[in-house]
């Protein structure tokens, strides 16, 4: 079933389940894969209740033709215009072709970062959104894995019901959860950005500032997620990691590549314009082991998960 255009009124009534209307009482009664295409003027695709309700829709399982940038009825310029018909069609089609590329195979994701505790109130983090490995895991789940994605202490906000989810929140918890999991897997992606060092000792009481004029923290390093399951990794396994990098890039992934023992490595570098933590876009490189190297443009995170995953896939 596709909806299009699918108007701001039209996505709400869908994320709400208010059935006014013939329309809305089919897609409610509907039993088959349900597209929709956003199309609306500026503001309102800009509004926040728009996104809240799309992010609804795709957390039902439906998938979105998105909404481009182009000249819109009003005479503004900018996103909202519709997916225009020949790209629905290529969409669609293509959906149908990669459904079911992926089924029988069960593939680990871990997405987020991790919260290394001082004390009941503080914690050592990052700024990841696990938007990029959310994104990936969203992708498998559409051409039939299953998916078991380990969660740092980020929101579940936009994930298809399909994936199975565990929520971690330390290193050690993504060390444990990702070990567990693996063994029966045939593949992982691993994009979380798991903290390196932990501190030693945790108060168990907020640490009051009158305590100390400068506190000094010892720290201890976390278990290497990535490392130890490239270590265990079977022959009939994939294994793939993130490389965030702010210099002499491709070395470093390369070297990570290696050492880790990965099948293929995806780097995204803090000095491109559209990379690096909690945007909507990335852009990669990535690197096989065989040394091929595949360079692609700024793009969605969305369309970058599909890039990593037809990857993944001719492994498979």
């Amino acid at each position: 079933m596709i909806i299009a255009p699918a108007t701001s009124n039209t996505i709400s009534k869908m994320a709400t389940g208010r059935c006014d209307n013939l329309l809305i009482a089919t897609y409610l009664s509907a039993n088959c894969p349900i597209f929709f295409a956003p199309a609306m003027d500026l503001d309102m695709y800009k509004h926040p209740s728009t996104s809240n309700n799309i992010s609804k829709l795709i957390e039902f399982g439906h998938i979105e033709l998105p909404a481009s940038a182009g000249e819109l009825a009003s005479g503004l310029v900018g996103m909202g215009r519709m997916c225009e018909p020949e790209d629905i069609f290529e969409l669609v089609s293509n959906h149908f072709e990669v459904s079911n590329a992926l089924t029988g195979k069960t593939i680990l994701v871990n997405a987020g970062p991790t919260h290394e505790k001082i004390d009941p109130v503080r914690f050592i983090g990052n700024h990841s959104t696990g938007k990029m490995g959310k994104a990936i895991a969203n992708t498998l789940a559409d051409r039939g894995a299953n998916v078991e994605l380990v969660l740092g202490p980020v929101d579940t906000h936009g994930l298809s019901p399909k994936i199975n989810v565990t929520k971690i929140t330390s290193a050690q918890e993504m060390y444990e959860a990702c070990q567990t999991i693996f063994k029966n897997c045939d593949a992982g992606i691993l994009a979380a950005a798991v903290a390196d060092f932990t501190p030693t000792n945790y108060s168990n009481k907020k640490i009051k500032k009158g305590q100390n004029d400068n506190l000094q923290l010892s720290m201890t390093r976390t278990p290497d997620v990535l490392a130890s399951l490239g270590k265990s990794k079977k022959e009939h396994q994939v294994l793939a990691g993130f490389a965030l990098e702010t210099h002499d890039e491709i070395n470093h992934a390369q070297k990570k590549l290696d050492k880790k023992n990965l099948d293929f490595i995806v780097l995204n570098s803090m000095n491109d314009v559209g990379a690096g933590f909690a945007k909507d876009t990335n852009k990669i490189t990535i690197i096989e082991k065989n040394g091929k190297k595949h360079t692609f443009d700024t793009k969605s995170k969305k369309e970058v998960s599909v890039d990593i995953v037809n990857l993944l896939q001719n492994y498979l």
